[in-house]
């Protein structure tokens, strides 16, 4: 990446917009979906904008730019149309350490706006740097496909209750109740519309102190294929996306382990024990004892056939997900061999 994805924070913030045409509209739009206090900073104004400072969205500042105007701002944008004094405005502003975008000029940007799934509290950005914001727009309309319109008002409400669950819940249930809440029956309610019978579900949990009925863990075992991330099935994703421990064979499986949830505990094979090479009884208690505390295990190895052999040992039961690299050609030997 040439530019790192984070989310600036604009409660109680100035958003200066240099500018007062039609650019800086479009960069007024977009800050409007947030809480800043949005200053437009122009010697006039068009008709769009005069209405935003007119119903008090916006401030309008006619003076002189400095360096204690752009001071403290989250951030500048400069969309003038001109670009002398585009890069002027740019100047000024970095020279009061504010970061800036100044439209159609990539070259004097330090920061660029993204295209933009929203969902609030939940915000999806994509960005390609720069290169295809056709792509881009691409993107955040499949994006706009799967993401149901009322998931934010699920995601406030989880916010709102977040206090409840830690005084009630006890924190090894944690994770398994928050899954339920955005994966089991009451998302189920909420995004077919019946909200306030969800928001019950989800508070009477917590009143019994995170009680749910969910399966006692899950164990799959994840056949990475050649080892590419490109190559991996959609279930071999949400399995990693789902996984609370992840058992891996080989540093090579680190590109893998790219797709999987950034807080999920990993345990490499190969450095257990010292370097010694764990046993299959070691292997199938430690199984056990993760799925008894109820958590979500992949298994990240080639030798399926082993790892059943130890499932089965554990008295586990065992989703296996073939790497699709390697689903094509088990396919063609079973049908060779039938």
């Amino acid at each position: 990446m040439k530019a790192f994805p984070m989310f600036i924070k604009t409660t109680g913030r100035r958003v200066i917009i240099v500018g007062g045409g039609e650019q800086a509209a479009q960069k007024a739009r977009l800050m409007l979906k947030t809480d800043a206090q949005i200053v437009f900073a122009a010697l006039e104004l068009d008709a769009e904008i005069e209405g935003l400072v007119e119903d008090g969205r916006a401030t309008w500042y006619k003076g002189a730019i400095s360096e204690e105007f752009f001071a403290g701002a989250a951030m500048v944008f400069v969309a003038t149309g001109c670009f002398a004094i585009d890069v002027s405005a740019h100047a000024i502003a970095k020279s009061a350490r504010c970061p800036v975008n100044v439209v159609d000029q990539p070259d004097l940007c330090d920061i660029t706006t993204p295209s933009l799934v929203d969902r609030d509290p939940v915000v999806v950005a994509i960005g390609t740097e720069g290169t295809c914001p056709v792509l881009a727009r691409q993107i955040k309309t499949q994006i706009e496909e799967q993401l149901p319109q009322n998931l934010g008002g699920l995601a406030a409400l989880a916010g709102r209750l977040r206090g409840a669950v830690a005084k009630q819940v006890a924190r090894r249930n944690r994770r398994s109740f928050w899954r339920w809440v955005f994966a089991g029956p009451p998302a189920q309610m909420w995004h077919r519309g019946v909200e306030a019978h969800a928001a019950s579900a989800i508070k009477e949990a917590i009143a019994a102190g995170g009680t749910i009925e969910e399966a006692h863990g899950a164990l799959a075992v994840l056949d990475p294929g050649c080892g590419a991330r490109d190559l991996q099935t959609l279930r071999a994703v949400q399995r990693l996306q789902e996984a609370d421990v992840i058992f891996y064979d080989r540093a090579r499986d680190e590109e893998i382990l790219e797709l999987a949830r950034r807080d999920a505990e990993r345990v490499c094979l190969s450095q257990v024990q010292n370097d010694s090479p764990w046993s299959q009884d070691w292997m199938a208690a430690t199984l056990m004892k993760e799925l008894k505390h109820g958590h979500k295990i992949v298994w990240l190895t080639s030798r399926t056939e082993l790892a059943q052999g130890v499932t089965e040992r554990s008295g586990a039961k065992a989703e296996i997900v073939p790497g699709l690299s390697t689903a094509p050609a088990r396919q063609e030997r079973a049908r060779r061999a039938g």
